[in-house]
């Protein structure tokens, strides 16, 4: 049996993308028509939709999902979470890593959903700021812990590929709430997502 791959995009979506994506191929100076371009817009309407699906999803839900009452009341962290984005002001991709802990208040998350809610925001157009802030809140709001922390490392291809042109610039970001607002336990979350435990 021959390889199929399936995907699902709004068709009316697609095509209204895709139009656009032939008109800057053409305005940029390019045959739109040439083989290896015919089918570059609707791959790329496609990819868009892919890279923007976090407005359809609700990180809030995600996380009710799968919380459990539980006693333990220990810093959780989850590092080095791979993550990619769309910067809002180019459209051009920035990516990095980000570390979220929290010190739970009678209940924990399935650690599989923390990913899920960066993915949730991450995947829209951005600016790194405000996506260490929305992760944050989800997860405060939702989990009602004793203390959230996000902190996100990320390289920007607008600044590596234009302007500047620096490539090896990195951006930090960091929100904190409740107990991570104490200097002790602040350091000791900064310490441990930057030590190797392995």
């Amino acid at each position: 049996m021959a390889y199929t791959k399936t995907e699902e995009y709004d068709e009316a979506v697609t095509e209204n993308i895709s139009k656009c994506f032939t008109s800057i191929i053409a305005d940029i100076g390019e045959d739109a028509q040439r083989e290896g371009l015919i089918k570059t817009p609707e791959r790329a309407a496609k990819a868009m939709q892919f890279l923007t699906q976090g407005y359809d999803m609700d990180a809030k839900a995600i996380l009710r999902s799968a919380m459990f009452a539980e006693d333990y009341s220990e810093m959780v962290i989850v590092k080095n979470i791979e993550l990619y984005s769309l910067c809002e002001h180019h459209m051009l991709p920035f990516f990095g890593k980000a570390h979220v802990a929290y010190i739970p208040n009678g209940h924990i998350v399935g650690l599989s959903k923390i990913p899920r809610v960066i993915d949730v925001f991450a995947r829209r157009l951005q600016v790194q700021e405000r996506l260490t802030d929305q992760i944050l809140d989800a997860i405060q709001d939702t989990l009602k812990p004793l203390g959230a922390a996000v902190v996100i490392e990320a390289s920007h291809m607008c600044m590596m590929m234009r302007g500047v042109q620096k490539q090896n610039s990195v951006t930090t970001t960091s929100a904190f709430t409740g107990a991570f607002e104490r200097v002790q336990t602040r350091n000791e979350f900064m310490k441990l997502i930057s030590n190797d435990l392995s």
